[in-house]
């Protein structure tokens, strides 16, 4: 069984991505890893270089930045990791600049990819997801954020990122996948405000026009990361890769409780809570 990691990357100094960690912490389970990387103001090249690994494999690309709807292109570039990755492998392992893998899933990672291996249904693994926000000590745990998402999938040309590269798709259906007990750190919501304001000014260029941003991101320096729904504490263990970084944090989080919810919003959260279900929840995939 052989397996090549993919991912995208452009500045990530510039707006503070733990790509690095990212890499490291499914680097052992894969044979080779396959970083695209953006035209970039920064260091992000040396920074990658820096890992220094014989499975680095880097492809350079330059960014649509005319492509201003859906943030497609980031699909794009997702596209263009993934068709540079060895015939050879049997998985492909996804992993975006602010996701990591905690050391203690990969046994069950590697297990599972070894298990479906031959079994040709199924196209994907459906991975569990912690979204961490205003710091590294908060969950956010409420609708507003997708609890599963597909990370391995087989090493077929068909399959295509879809849309802003959350998914993907295989001839314009969903995959089929099999979900596995593993999960994705998402910290992407974990950066100096300051940091987190440039990042929302510039990316959400790629999913809007100039007027919704004039009208929709504020001006400020900082960003408000009081403007939460709700956030549970988090009481497990942070992947290794990821202590030297949280060790640097240098901004105060203070978490002042849940918001008020609208009535619908609030039935359903404490329905999830009771039971673990989410109703009427939107799934990127065909579970089988």
């Amino acid at each position: 069984m052989k397996i090549s990691g993919f991912s995208f990357i452009r500045n990530a100094i510039k707006f503070d991505y733990p790509i690095k960690e990212s890499i490291l912490s499914i680097l052992p389970l894969c044979d080779e890893f396959v970083v695209c990387i953006g035209n970039s103001d920064d260091n992000t090249l040396e920074l990658i270089e820096s890992i220094n690994s014989r499975k680095i494999k880097i492809v350079h690309s330059v960014w649509d930045d005319n492509l201003r709807i859906g943030g497609q292109v980031l699909a794009i570039e997702t596209n263009k990791a993934f068709s540079s990755i060895s015939k050879e492998s049997d998985w492909a392992f996804y992993i975006q600049g602010d996701e990591v893998v905690h050391e203690s899933d990969h046994t069950i990672i590697n297990d599972s990819m070894q298990k479906y291996l031959e079994n040709k249904k199924v196209e994907g693994l459906l991975f569990k997801y912690k979204h961490f926000y205003g710091s590294y000590d908060y969950i956010a745990d409420s609708r507003s954020w997708y609890r599963n998402e597909i990370r391995v999938i087989r090493n077929d040309k068909r399959i295509k990122s879809y849309q802003d590269a959350q998914g993907f798709r295989i001839e314009n259906r969903k995959l089929k996948v099999k979900p596995i007990e593993a999960t994705i750190y998402h910290y992407g919501w974990v950066k100096n405000p300051i940091e987190q304001q440039l990042k929302q000014k510039t990316f959400h260029r790629y999913w809007h026009p100039d007027e919704w941003l004039k009208k929709n991101i504020k001006s400020d320096n900082k960003y408000d990361y009081s403007n939460i729904d709700s956030l549970e504490l988090f009481k497990g263990t942070h992947p290794s890769v990821m202590i030297d970084r949280i060790k640097k944090m240098d901004w105060e989080f203070n978490y002042n409780g849940k918001k008020k919810l609208n009535l619908r919003k609030n039935f359903l959260y404490k329905i999830e809570k009771l039971t673990g279900k989410r109703f009427f929840e939107y799934k990127n995939y065909e579970q089988i």
